[in-house]
């Protein structure tokens, strides 16, 4: 089963946030195409989160091809094409450091100092934890 980790103070959404996780999973193979997603309402209540985030979630991840919906059964994970999935994702990243590099340059942070910060925050993965 996927373990999702989410952060309520972060600067994503939270439905972004779960489908971050179930895209890196997908890519990952640690979810296989044909695999059941736990349904709307038990993914809300396992995250003690809303069920409109949980399905507008669902229905991103739908949108994307990502899983796809079975009347009366539930959702799957859709065959992918992970190179492409990869490659989304790293254009999403890209696009948000982007951002958070155009603030670093306003507040007047070094280079240098940037990037010590970043390489902390990666080896503590943000929430201190390795």
């Amino acid at each position: 089963m996927l373990k999702i980790d989410l952060m309520p103070q972060g600067t994503l959404a939270i439905y972004e946030q779960i489908v971050n996780q179930m895209k890196s999973a997908i890519v990952s193979g640690e979810m296989k195409a044909g695999e059941a997603l736990p349904s709307i309402r038990s993914l809300a209540a396992d995250l003690a989160v809303s069920v409109i985030t949980t399905k507008r979630a669902y229905e991103e991840l739908e949108k994307e091809g990502l899983i796809r919906s079975v009347a009366g059964k539930g959702f799957y994970v859709c065959e992918y094409n992970t190179d492409y999935l990869m490659e989304k994702q790293l254009m999403m990243i890209e696009k948000r450091l982007g951002e958070v590099i155009f603030e670093v340059k306003n507040a007047g942070i070094s280079k240098e100092d940037f990037l010590e910060m970043a390489e902390t925050l990666f080896d503590t993965n943000v929430e201190g934890k390795k």
